[in-house]
């Protein structure tokens, strides 16, 4: 890669760490974290149900819960109904085995004995909880944003030269997922949401043919572990985050966002880790993009520029 790109992407990639590390710091970070950690973990029998009563429903809480984050269920709003485990204990007389032979201990008189045992059924009771939607009152704290805005400079040729660099072919569609884009290698490509800003849908095409260039797996049906996961997100995040703002398209509040998201703490083990990838790919990407250099003058071109002039004016002459 040619010298000031290289020594450019270095730049940024200490920029990046840097605003990573500055964001942990923040007690902005530490609020949003706090207020993250009070929302229930619903299983996929809850989604569902959360899903089929409120399907517009973001994040949801229970009724003190959202009491303790300074916000309160507005009046009339009606509770998205889930299963709540029921702590119930019973008492139950059963025959005592003994655990040498399996078989059942018996009295003086020849019958069976028994003992009396606590047991925890599996049952459930109807709970109700509530979308941040049917609330008001603070703020909840945030960190980055939801969704890029903004134009990009040559946008259409920076979507073109990055479509051609994809290794795998890339469509813009709309699909029923939280994310902006996603690579499939079981559908051999890449798809984009439509309809979103110039700079989101730059910065996530990059981010996809990160994964698509390096993350495919040995096989398409495993499953990548969490620790994977995040690394491979931390890298396409990163390199995408890179590249934008060689180009100039600042994608700051959301990259550093989704970076810190994705990491495991404070020493960003993840991104540490992947820092030669990152610069490596991001430099290629960057060459691989960047427009063509317009054609050099001959040495007669630059010492008598009037000379093209003169001849394109002859010949109209004639």
């Amino acid at each position: 890669m040619p010298y000031e790109t290289d020594e450019r992407v270095a730049e940024l990639t200490e920029r990046l760490e840097n605003g990573v590390k500055e964001l942990y710091a923040s007690d902005n970070y530490a609020q949003y974290i706090t207020a993250m950690a009070k929302f229930h973990h619903y299983s996929f029998g809850n989604a569902l149900l959360i899903l089929f009563q409120c399907p517009q429903a973001t994040n949801v809480a229970g009724y003190n819960t959202w009491k303790q984050l300074g916000r309160q269920v507005k009046k009339g709003e009606k509770g998205i109904m889930i299963l709540a485990p029921c702590n119930f204990r019973a008492s139950l007389e059963r025959e005592k085995i003994d655990p040498l032979t399996g078989q059942a201990l018996l009295g003086p008189d020849g019958k069976p004995l028994t003992e009396k045992v606590k047991i925890s059924p599996n049952r459930f009771k109807i709970a109700h909880v509530f979308d941040l939607s049917q609330t008001e009152g603070r703020e909840l704290p945030q960190i980055g944003v939801s969704e890029l805005t903004g134009d990009v400079a040559d946008y259409n040729g920076i979507y073109n030269r990055l479509t051609a660099l994809s290794p795998l072919p890339v469509v813009q569609e709309d699909f029923q997922r939280s994310a902006k884009g996603y690579t499939s290698f079981t559908e051999n490509r890449i798809v984009v949401k439509p309809g979103m800003s110039q700079v989101q849908t730059i910065k996530t095409l990059v981010h996809e043919i990160t994964h698509a260039k390096l993350h495919k797996p040995d096989d398409i049906l495993d499953v990548p572990r969490q620790d994977e996961r995040r690394r491979k997100e931390v890298e396409a995040e990163s390199i995408a985050y890179v590249v934008c703002q060689h180009f100039g398209i600042d994608t700051t509040d959301y990259s550093l966002a989704y970076v810190a998201g994705w990491s495991k703490g404070r020493e960003l083990t993840e991104l540490k880790g992947s820092l030669n990838i990152i610069h490596a790919t991001a430099g290629e990407i960057i060459d691989a993009i960047s427009p063509p250099p317009a054609p050099e003058r001959t040495l007669e071109q630059a010492r008598n520029p009037q000379q093209r002039g003169n001849r394109r004016t002859q010949k109209s002459r004639r």
